[in-house]
């Protein structure tokens, strides 16, 4: 018995031990998650329990120069229901109205939605999708609707809201004002003035200090964010809304006709670079005959530019003084062999002897070759030197990334042969941008001036100026002003008399070269050859306002015409006449300090509905003119998206109506 008694006090000594040591070890473990691993585990806790999250920043738009929006940020909305959250009572008396309301505002049958809205609350789903990309006042209708006016947790309606960006010009100019955006192979992709300027446009997030409640759902901790967003800033580009207008239709209706692959326009202001339009479009597919803007093609296609390259000739020839415009030359029947290659002239039999001068205008391939190889054949890094002197070896250094690299054969580089000097002659064995051609017309016709091509005129808080962008000189001199006026009268007797006759208006002088150039000439991987047409040029001739390029890429040559005098040149006429006949920018204004009543009245009631508007209320903006409406909304610190142009048709939230911080009006301008 004592026996038994003893082993009975070794057992409860033995337990009583084991319950110390396991106390022991908790308040060891106590003690370490207290002051060693406290801080990370209480860390954890409030993370799990209180987090941050980001406040979007409203990006910048971008405007035209002419105040036109070219690119805003809207919200959309995607709608789902938690099948759950309603109770079975309000669920069956509001379906069949829900649906009824769901199929007026999508356009699907009632059944439709009846059907879905009963399948997802049998299967108890939390997250039935009803509708993507819903505008804000979409939005605000479906949350009027039966059952969803009840709100999250008794309607069971789910809201998503994210911003796009939208362009309310449409496709018109879209490649140039580009995208930033982060697509489904989750890279990022930034192009054109979106890109660019990215750092201006998006501004900086805010941040504010949330609290997990039930449901998953989160609260703020305080009223106020813990950082505050910052918008970003609005780009003005240089963009003219209305010569893009029609620079974009004068190219695809060109493109149409000649059922070409693609092509490109840029219009630039002579004086200061600024870019106010640049049409970049090609085919959809082969067999298509639409068109949309696909890649930048004036900005980063380097080709063999053909016959435009004629003008750095004439320039080289006429500083070196080692020809002249009256100097004569025997054409060869169009056909000059150089080293066992045949130089030919599109004018079969050639042009018999003429002057250079003439042969400029005709654009004659043997006669240009023959000058420069004459001139230059002993010493043809001379001329090279020219064309680097000219800026024709090198980048313009725009802001866009992808620029095209121009290539100049040098001696002793890739692609210097024996011929390399009398191909550069006429446009063959180089490569160039369409704008970087642009822009060496563009000197000629600044009287020698070379500027950089700008596509933003500004950057701006409202109407605070944050950063200007002015003239940029790329050369202040390209030659000299004697070599200058010959070119000057050179590329006016292109249109006057020679290969752009076709062009000619008596009222109304224009100056500039046509170019035809034969692509995949040499080939061996049976790639057909085909042509690109071209015209450079600027208006009025006797004084510059504008410098303008056409390029159009495999035009059809089933229709035996496809010479750039033909299938360029109409564009350009017809962008160059447009602007002058119909630009209401354009017209003389007489009598500056005399009143108008029309003017006085359009003041005077812009004056009234500004004093009369009611605080947090819209006002009537309908029939006022867009940027005046936009300037009278903004203030109010309304957000605006504008369709169209002109005035104000129509607007999405009526006269009267209150409106939140994140509340958008939409005009219809007309």
């Amino acid at each position: 018995m004592a026996v038994e008694e003893k082993n009975i006090s070794y057992r409860i000594y033995l337990f009583a031990f084991g319950i110390f040591i396991i106390a022991m070890a908790i308040m060891v473990k106590l003690c370490n998650i207290q002051w060693v691993e406290g801080d990370h585990y209480r860390a954890l806790a409030k993370e799990r329990t209180v987090k941050n999250f980001v406040i979007p920043a409203n990006k910048g738009n971008v405007y035209s120069a002419d105040g036109s929006l070219l690119a805003t940020s809207i919200p959309n909305y995607d709608v789902r229901f938690d099948a759950v959250a309603p109770k079975q009572e309000d669920f069956r008396q509001n379906l069949s109205a829900l649906a009824d309301s769901l199929s007026v505002l999508l356009g699907r049958p009632a059944g439709y939605y009846y059907a879905g809205l009963t399948k997802a609350r049998n299967t108890k789903s939390r997250y039935y999708l009803i509708a993507k990309g819903l505008s804000y006042t979409e939005w605000v209708r479906i949350k009027s609707f039966p059952l969803f006016s009840k709100g999250a947790f008794k309607g069971g309606i789910i809201t998503e809201q994210y911003t796009v960006r939208e362009h309310p010009i449409g496709m018109i100019a879209k490649r140039t004002i580009g995208y930033d955006e982060v697509r489904a192979d989750g890279k990022h992709y930034a192009k054109g003035i979106e890109g660019a300027y990215k750092k201006y446009l998006d501004g900086k997030d805010g941040r504010i200090l949330k609290q997990k409640i039930a449901k998953g759902q989160w609260k703020p901790i305080r009223d106020v964010n813990e950082v505050d967003p910052i918008d970003g800033y609005d780009i003005i580009s240089t963009i003219d809304v209305y010569i893009q207008d029609i620079a974009h239709h004068a190219l695809l209706k060109q493109l149409q006709e000649y059922d070409a692959d693609h092509g490109c326009v840029v219009v630039m202001e002579t004086k200061t670079g600024y870019v106010k339009a640049i049409a970049n479009l090609g085919r959809n597919k082969k067999e298509d005959s639409t068109y949309y803007e696909r890649v930048n093609y004036a900005v980063s296609e380097s080709h063999e530019p053909g016959s435009t390259y004629k003008l750095a000739d004439m320039m080289a020839l006429f500083e070196d003084k080692k020809a002249d415009t009256s100097d004569i030359y025997d054409s060869k029947g169009g056909d000059f062999i150089i080293r066992g290659r045949h130089v030919r002239d599109s004018h079969e039999g050639g042009y018999g002897k003429i002057s250079l001068g003439r042969g400029f205008e005709v654009s004659s391939n043997t006669v240009l070759v023959q000058a420069v190889y004459n001139a230059y054949k002993d010493n043809p890094m001379q001329f090279v030197d020219h064309l680097d002197d000219f800026g024709l070896n090198k980048k313009l250094g725009l802001p866009f990334e992808g620029e095209g690299q121009p290539f100049i054969p040098h001696k002793g580089g890739r692609n210097w042969s024996a011929i390399a000097l009398p191909w550069m002659a006429f446009g063959y064995g180089v490569s160039i941008t369409p704008l970087q051609t642009l822009t060496f017309y563009n000197a000629v016709a600044n009287n020698g001036e070379m500027v950089k091509p700008q596509f933003v005129s500004e950057i701006r808080e409202w109407n605070k100026t944050i950063k200007k962008f002015d003239k940029q000189v790329i050369n202040p001199k390209i030659c000299s002003d004697a070599t200058v006026k010959k070119l000057q009268a050179c590329l006016e007797n292109v249109v006057k008399k020679g290969t752009g006759r076709s062009l000619y208006s008596k009222n109304f002088p224009m100056a500039g070269k046509t170019g035809t150039a034969q692509a995949n000439y040499n080939r061996k991987d049976g790639t057909s050859k085909h042509y690109v047409s071209s015209f450079v040029g600027y208006f009025p001739a006797n004084d510059p306002k504008y410098t303008c390029i056409v390029v159009v890429h495999e035009p059809n040559t089933s229709k035996n015409n496809y010479y750039g005098a033909d299938v360029a040149g109409p564009v350009f006429k017809r962008i160059a006449q447009k602007i002058f006949t119909d630009a209401p920018s354009t017209n003389e204004v007489k009598n500056l300090e005399k009143k108008t009543k029309k003017q006085e009245k359009n003041y005077n009631d812009y004056l009234t509905k500004v004093q009369n508007v009611k605080e947090k209320t819209i006002p009537d903006v309908k029939g006022m003119a867009g940027m005046d409406a936009v300037t009278l909304l903004g203030n109010l610190g309304v957000k605006v998206k504008v369709i169209g142009i002109g005035k104000v048709k129509k607007q999405s939230i009526q006269p009267g109506q209150r409106f939140g911080e994140n509340d958008v009006i939409t005009l219809e301008l007309s």
